[in-house]
């Protein structure tokens, strides 16, 4: 939008255009490499419902995969050679694939190089590869922009070199390649990712949430009726307070948790119920622990009470968990910041259902639940409190249940 208004109107950020976002990494490619790709393949972004920071204690969680999706565009070499370029940075990024190691590899590029070195060690050596990577997950706002990357990087490469999870039906080989993309992240890229994005991710369904236990990993698809006639909807707000899960912040209440759990002698903090948490917040001497256990066991509760609901088709209900999440994660676990608490505020009171930070915490995005029509009103009034805070103009994603990364051409 241009022109004198635009500043004071609502950037609405809707799905790419297939063809167009299609034409845009084939043409990089071919800038890159003089050929066209042998495939191009989409990686979604994701937003969890509920659950947050359950994924590395071991709890339940609810995402659901955004129409948003990165693409890749890939071919191989046959000289040994990893060439990287991403269509958002003109710098091209290449070496043996074979001198792959954690931390030789800056930046985004260390995201992509650290999925084909986790390949190698389930798989032995892989040969070279030329990626071009077009991401349009936003950076920063808590969708999980790394695992669309890393993820869209592992299917392309299960599809190129017959390795398995290439087929979004190759359940055995989709948790194969989670576990790569997360070890890629870890281990590679240094960002204390949980499990739950590389997952969801891989394993979505269209028009379906993921009820994944984070200690098996196995999952449970529940339909989410939104978006359609005479259903709620849903809407992202990205506050553009952007976060990273490297810079500590987010390490350091998983370090919290670990503490918490030795201290009560457990493997798990949600190996505790609601009943239990009188006795254990007894037993720990430290306030922050106390805290970081009340949000770990509540939260927990409520992921089961919002999966219910969802098994009776009674999205509109959960409104209230989403409130008592976000308190949570603002008064117990602390990891909001006064851009997500005013997404909240706003949202309520424009009539929302319901709304809750997501994602890691100290910036990012919040999901909002709105009754059938209301995502226009109710982002409309968010954008107005934010101006009249004085901040950047929140972007606003309304939400469709997508499907798991896979092949597009």
């Amino acid at each position: 939008m241009t022109g004198p208004d635009a500043a004071t109107e609502p950037d609405l950020v809707l799905p790419a255009v297939p063809r167009a976002h299609l034409a845009d990494v084939t043409a990089a490619y071919r800038t890159l490499t003089g050929t066209a790709p042998e495939g191009v393949w989409g990686a979604p972004g994701r937003v969890n419902l509920v659950g947050e920071h359950l994924d590395y204690n071991g709890g339940p969680v609810l995402p659901l995969a955004l129409a948003h999706r990165g693409l890749v565009a890939a071919g191989r070499r046959t000289d040994g050679v990893l060439r990287l370029v991403s269509a958002q940075d003109d710098a091209v990024w290449q070496g043996p694939v074979a001198d792959l190691a954690p931390g030789a590899v800056p930046g985004w590029a260390g995201y992509a190089a650290g999925v084909v070195w986790a390949l190698g060690r389930q798989h032995g050596p892989l040969p070279g590869l030329d990626v071009v990577v077009d991401g349009r997950v936003p950076v920063g706002a808590g969708l999980s922009s790394s695992a669309s990357l890393t993820c869209g990087v592992a299917v392309a490469a299960a599809d190129l070199l017959g390795l398995p999870g290439a087929d979004a039906g190759d359940e055995p080989g989709r948790r194969s390649l989670a576990a790569a993309c997360v070890r890629a992240e870890n281990e590679f890229a240094g960002a204390p990712t949980g499990g739950m994005d590389q997952a969801v991710v891989l394993r979505a369904r269209a028009g379906h949430a993921l009820l994944l236990d984070c200690r098996t990993f196995d999952a449970e698809h529940l339909p989410l009726p939104a978006g359609g006639p005479g259903q709620v909807e849903l809407l992202v707000v990205d506050t553009r307070a952007h976060h990273a899960l490297v810079d500590g912040r987010y390490g350091g209440r998983r370090a919290a948790c670990e503490r918490a759990a030795a201290d009560l002698g457990l493997e798990r903090l949600t190996d505790l119920g609601p009943d239990d948490l009188a006795g254990a917040s007894d037993r720990l001497g430290d306030e922050e622990l106390r805290r970081v256990v009340r949000h770990v066991v509540t939260e927990t509760d409520r992921v089961h009470r919002v999966a219910d609901l969802l098994r009776r088709g009674d999205l509109a209900s959960t409104g209230p968990l989403l409130l008592a999440s976000h308190a949570s994660m603002r008064d117990d676990f602390r990891i909001s910041v006064p851009e997500l608490d005013l997404v909240v505020a706003a949202s309520v009171a424009a009539g929302a259902l319901g709304a809750r930070m997501t994602g890691g915490g100290f910036g990012g995005s919040a999901v909002v639940l709105c009754a059938e029509g209301g995502a226009g009103p109710v982002g409309a009034a968010v954008h107005t409190a934010f101006l009249a805070a004085g901040l950047p103009a929140p972007g606003l994603l309304p939400v469709t249940v997508s499907a798991a990364a896979g092949r597009v051409v």
